[in-house]
């Protein structure tokens, strides 16, 4: 028996294809607003979280930025202080410059040496005076540089000759001098105690085998001088006379 469809059966595959292709992209779109959806939602919370670290960063950098800044308070007052602690032991350093100045002064000053006036700023002082000769100046100068403790870097800024009047018909010539030199504080003159202590204990001890003959043989007596400042002739030349 021949069995004939008489129905629209390519209309109805058509229909039912149609109805696949709808269907699926039905389900493609909701996919596709899901899927954005999930996107969107992950960005939102990348992003919340990234302010939140970014709030995290913010405060902390506050909390540093005042803690900077009491820092360089900080920093501020120990320089304050230290300035100050400075300048304290400067005044207690410089209470005893006038003192060790004028005995210094009076102990190195060598004779025919007048000092006429005595000026001091800060740690220079300027010395003015009147010598007998220029040799005077010159000496005072070395006991200035060598012969002290507390003075030291003299510097002659000036020397004229002049004239004094002893009396009514009599004058001498004179040096007047001006002179720097430069006192110490009391610590910065402890070094310089201690070498100049040094270097006195060293000059102070004789060397071994310092004397002129050999050890074990006495020295041979010096010849006396003669009234004109010439040597006595030795025996030797005395027998060679005829």
């Amino acid at each position: 028996m021949i069995l004939i469809n008489l129905l629209p059966h390519r209309e109805a595959a058509r229909r039912s294809r149609r109805e696949a292709f709808f269907f699926m992209l039905g389900a493609s779109v909701i996919l596709g607003v899901l899927l954005s959806g999930a996107v969107y939602l992950w960005q939102v919370g990348q992003v919340a979280r990234q302010e939140a670290r970014n709030e995290l960063l913010r405060s902390e950098i506050a909390l540093l930025e005042k803690q900077i800044k009491d820092i360089s308070t900080l920093q501020a007052d120990i320089a304050a202080l230290r300035a100050r602690q400075q300048a304290v032991e400067n005044l207690q350093a410089d209470r005893n410059i006038p003192v060790n100045l004028l005995n210094e002064l009076a102990r190195l000053l060598p004779e025919g040496v007048y000092l006429t006036s005595l000026k001091q700023d800060n740690q220079t002082v300027l010395l003015t005076g009147v010598a007998h000769t220029n040799e005077r100046v010159s000496e005072l100068l070395r006991q200035l540089g060598h012969g002290s403790e507390w003075l030291s870097r003299p510097e002659l800024v000036e020397i004229v000759a002049g004239t004094v009047n002893l009396g009514p018909r009599e004058q001498r010539r004179v040096a007047n001098f001006t002179l720097r030199v430069r006192v110490s504080r009391a610590g910065e003159a402890r070094p310089a105690a201690g070498a100049a202590s040094a270097a006195a204990s060293g000059t102070a001890t004789p060397r071994p085998g310092a004397s002129s003959g050999s050890p074990g043989s006495p020295a041979s007596p010096a010849a006396p001088a003669s009234a004109g400042g010439t040597a006595a002739p030795s025996t030797a030349a005395a027998s060679a006379r005829p």
